[in-house]
């Protein structure tokens, strides 16, 4: 599952850092999937579609951090926890109950991710 961030998010920006993937966007802040990632070119999401991964995307949120489901990989290969939820002062980097994914497939998208 992909890590979401509450809505008692108090806008610190501990989280922000903290992520392998560059998953964690501020609110109201564009993002792509080439931020932070050894991607160019055409992408895949999850839903199927295409992407250039300079694209510049609107926010999940406009007043909250936000996490990018197509690059969270809950540190996966990278760290034995998220970051996010380890260094977060108000625990509100949770998993997200609609987006169940395996080890495998957090795997797959470190790889697809990290060149």
């Amino acid at each position: 599952m992909a890590i979401i961030i509450t809505d008692e998010c108090i806008n610190c920006g501990a989280c922000e850092p903290e992520c392998p993937n560059n998953a964690i966007y501020e609110g109201g802040v564009e993002w792509a999937i080439s931020d932070g990632t050894g991607v160019n070119g055409s992408y895949k999401l999850e839903d199927g579609s295409e992407v250039d991964a300079d694209a510049q995307h609107n926010p999940i949120s406009d007043d909250l951090y936000y996490i990018v489901p197509d690059k969270c990989t809950e540190c996966v290969g990278f760290h034995e926890e998220p970051q996010c939820a380890a260094v977060c002062p108000v625990d509100c980097c949770v998993d997200d109950p609609d987006r169940r994914e395996s080890e495998e497939i957090l795997l797959e998208r470190k790889e697809r991710l990290h060149l």
